[in-house]
């Protein structure tokens, strides 16, 4: 493993210790400071300063509402989840669907399930995702919005950058994230089926569905993350189907 001028720790975060959020048609789980939740001692991690994994019923959403100076990345894994903004971008986000949102200087969008209203039956689904979301390297950035689906295949049993700032994905990640210093992988995997994670100044692991074994901490269910700090290389092999989201940090907020 590479050096780094930090003691390595390995930082194992519970599904039952997140904050929580419950507003009847929105059940949300924060890994970090979110909203009315606010610890000092857990703001962020490397660059990642939200990851937030919402469940929102049918027919409910997010209002149009601001954000500013923010990469924003949405990952769904069940349902679909309809963006609009205020730079005309508009369309339906669903399984295996990369997308970023820059908010750079100041952007409104609203979030929703209710896809029928693009086209298509009404359905009574949740839609279940996470959200994270990363610092840019600059300030007050043009917005943007990005989004490519990734082939199923390319998911099976591979760490696949899904979106990434980062030069050495030049070509490589579906999208790119105005940070040169962050990318966010995803995975699904079988029983048996082993990743190994990169090695960064910072890591956060985190596990949306399904059960994982992590070399040298053990088992991690639904909901659990892991916060790596001058380490990586671990391996991860899944235990009954799952899916898993990497963020590899090459510096802090």
């Amino acid at each position: 493993m590479s050096t780094f001028k930090t003691t390595p720790t390995v930082d194992v975060r519970r599904a039952e210790d997140r904050f929580k959020s419950n507003f009847g048609w929105l059940d949300s789980n924060h890994s970090f400071s979110f909203g009315h939740h606010h610890d000092r001692a857990n703001t962020h991690h490397g660059l990642l300063l939200v990851n937030n994994d919402d469940v929102v019923s049918a027919g409910m959403g997010f209002e149009t509402h601001p954000h500013r100076d923010m990469e924003i990345v949405t990952w769904v894994l069940e349902g679909s989840l309809v963006h609009q903004d205020s730079t005309g971008h508009n369309g339906v986000i669903y399984p295996g669907l990369a997308q970023r949102m820059s908010a750079g200087r100041g952007i409104l969008h609203s979030e929703k399930n209710d896809s029928w209203r693009l086209g298509g039956q009404t359905h009574r689904e949740p839609v279940h995702f996470v959200q994270m979301w990363v610092v840019p390297d600059q300030s007050n950035l043009t917005p943007g919005y990005e989004q490519l689906e990734i082939a199923p295949e390319l998911l099976a049993g591979e760490l696949v950058p899904v979106a990434s700032g980062m030069g050495k994905h030049d070509g490589e990640a579906a999208i790119r994230i105005q940070n040169k210093d962050a990318a966010l992988y995803a995975s699904r995997l079988q029983p048996g089926e082993t990743v190994e994670l990169p090695e960064a100044l910072f890591l956060h692991l985190f596990v949306p569905r399904g059960a994982v074994v992590l070399e040298g901490v053990g088992q991690l269910a639904t909901g659990d993350a892991v916060r790596f700090t001058g380490t990586g290389g671990q391996k991860v092999t899944a235990t009954e189907p799952a899916e898993i989201l990497v963020w590899e940090m090459h510096a802090a907020a």
